[in-house]
Parts: structure tokens; sequence; C-alpha cells
């Protein structure tokens, strides 16, 4: 069973819903703790723990599925994602960055797609950005990151720019399960990504050299029910009217 995965979807279902976690944990006549705890992907229930143990035993895999709404729910774990791409992209054309989104690449076999491909005329300075609204395992989180980064100056040329410079940034769902993760494995990220808050705010506004950091970001859907403790990037904190995050 992906507990990560089951928790994610009934978050999503939830917060689509406007529900808060006490609003599901009365109805559903449970602790509002338990509820938080499945959201976090830590349920375990000892009859399923054990069949999983079977199942790997047997070289099997439990799949236990959530399903809402017949392809609702795929279309609402992807609205994670976007909100995410969306309030980075707004960032960084605030901050002077032209971006294009979803970037594909074919080089000698190497082929993907870049979530985020920045450029920051000024400075000559490539961005790539990954983004995850959640964090499934480390290596596949930074691997790929890393082979986008490697072909940064070529994919640039093939849009006719000439970086000087390529860096990139890991953009994460501002979740406490990601936060765990990322603690988890922190010497790992930290060598991989050991930029954070301030050093990416800085280097954001004004590029020099490079960067490999990582920001957590809300992925919550305006007007919807929002958890306390997002993380905001704010450029410029004195600023009024509407928030922006980055």
């Amino acid at each position: 069973m992906d507990g990560l995965r089951v928790g994610r979807s009934l978050r999503a279902i939830r917060i689509q819903l406007r529900l808060r976690q006490v609003d599901v944990a009365e109805r559903a006549h449970v602790s509002r703790s338990f509820v938080s705890k499945v959201e976090l992907g830590l349920i375990r229930t000892s009859d399923l723990d054990r069949l999983e143990r079977i199942c790997r035993v047997l070289g099997a895999e439990l799949d236990v599925r959530i399903r809402w709404r017949g392809e609702g729910l795929d279309r609402l774990l992807d609205e994670a994602h976007a909100i995410l791409v969306d309030r980075s992209v707004g960032e960084l054309r605030a901050l002077g960055w032209e971006v294009a989104v979803e970037v594909t690449f074919s080089h000698f076999g190497d082929r993907g797609s870049i979530d985020i491909f920045g450029w920051h005329p000024a400075t000559a300075s490539i961005l790539i950005v990954e983004v995850k609204s959640v964090i499934p395992d480390s290596q596949g989180t930074l691997m790929p990151l890393d082979r986008k980064t490697r072909l940064g100056l070529t994919i640039g040329r093939e849009r006719s720019l000439e970086g000087k410079t390529v860096s990139k940034l890991l953009v994460v769902g501002d979740r406490t399960v990601n936060r765990r993760r990322v603690g988890r494995l922190a010497s790992m990220f930290e060598a991989a990504l050991p930029a954070r808050g301030h050093a990416v705010r800085r280097w954001l506004k004004a590029p020099t050299g490079t960067l490999a950091g990582m920001l957590f970001l809300s992925d919550s859907p305006p007007g919807g029910v929002r958890r306390g403790g997002a993380g905001r990037l704010r450029v410029n904190p004195a600023r009024r009217g509407p928030p922006r995050v980055g």
C-alpha cells in the first residue's frame, strides 16, 4: 500500500470539498489526529501491514487505491503541481526572468520535460526548475534534476539562448510529510541543494554564479482550506496588496 499516495489523495479531496480535518473526523467518528496521520501517509493497520509483508515475500505488490468521481482525483492531484508551477512562474517573471513551462528535450537518448526553464537576460543565467507537490524518494527527485541541469546549456542553445551558467532549483509542496522526508535525508539534500530560504531569494533577485537550491511553497488552492504555516517566499515583505508566493 502506498500510504503517501492514499494520504495525499484524501487530503486533496478534503480540500476540494472545503472541509477541515476536524470536520472529516467528526463525520467519520474518528479523531482529528487519526485523520492527520492518514493524510501524512503514516497510516498502518495491523492487517494491512501483515498482508503487505506477505506480498513482499511473494514478490507481489499490495495496491490500495482511492477512487473519487471517475477521473476527478487525478485532476485534483495534478492541481497541486499546477498551483506550484503557476506560483513559481509568477515569482520568477516578477523578478525579471523569462520563463517557459513544460520544455521538452531529446538529446542523444536523453529525453524528458523541464517543468520550468528560466532565462535571466541581464546575466545570461539559465535556471532549471523541478516542481514536486510530493517527494516520492530522493533518487527519483535529485537524479532527473541533475540530468536536466547538465543539458541546460544545450537546451538553451536550441532555444537561441547562449547561457553562461546553469543553475537548478527544486520547488516542493510545503507539507509536513515532505519536510519530514527531506529532514530524514538531510545530508543528501543539503549536499545536492545547499541553498535555502534567504540565499535563494537573494540569488533570484540578482543571479551571480550558480545556484543549487530548494524552496517549499504552498500548493493549497486560492480561497480553499489552507494549513497553517505554509512556506512563502516574499521578495519584498513590505509590499501591500495580494500576497505573492515564491
